[in-house]
């Protein structure tokens, strides 16, 4: 399991004592648990950033007030639309004997041969959707694309994951394409299904 992060206990849910929390250098968070229902708490705004900043889907070990240290994935950050700055973070509880879903990003690794031929790189997916142990958890996954040329495409169903991770994304789906130059992703879409 990967960082500790330490959770304070709050009592109200009150704009003023929010903005008090933010001005401290606290972000007003609620984690949610199986075994405890809710519970509003705050979190230090550089221990999360830290935490998103290493790996934003990673498991972390929460300490919670009057509950313990437990296992949890920051489930939703909502910020400022203004400044950015993250105004409220949910996080939940993770039971470890389950399997869970969650998004992969997909990093690009080399440049296709086609597109030095003269091809145009089309991505289609950035993501896809898994399901996994909270251990086999991937937050991403580099894909070598540098043997592409020019009319090849890579699938969902070309990946290969680690054993334990099952895709839940359609298999057929395009993930990146290398078109001739000057055609669109639409036309080389028509093309594929000709």
């Amino acid at each position: 399991m990967s960082n500790l992060i330490e959770l304070n206990a709050r009592t109200h849910e009150q704009k003023s004592q929010n903005k008090n929390l933010r001005k401290e250098g606290n972000i007003p968070a609620v984690v949610y648990g199986k075994d405890f229902g809710s519970r509003p708490v705050s979190v230090g705004e550089k221990a999360l950033l830290l935490a998103i900043k290493e790996n934003g889907h990673a498991i972390l070990n929460a300490s919670i007030p009057e509950i313990g240290s437990k296992p949890v994935v920051i489930q939703n950050i909502q910020r400022d639309a203004l400044t950015n700055k993250i105004i409220h973070v949910d996080f939940h509880q993770l039971n470890m004997n389950a399997s869970m879903d969650s998004m992969v990003t997909i990093h690009f690794v080399g440049e296709p041969a086609g597109v030095k031929a003269g091809g145009s790189l089309q991505t289609e997916l950035y993501e896809i959707e898994t399901r996994c142990m909270p251990d086999n958890l991937l937050s991403s996954f580099e894909v070598d694309i540098s043997g592409m040329n020019i009319g090849d495409s890579l699938l969902v169903s070309d990946l290969e994951l680690h054993e334990g991770i099952e895709v839940l994304t359609e298999p057929t789906a395009v993930i990146i394409r290398v078109a001739p130059q000057g055609q669109t992703a639409e036309e080389t879409t028509e093309e594929t299904t000709a």
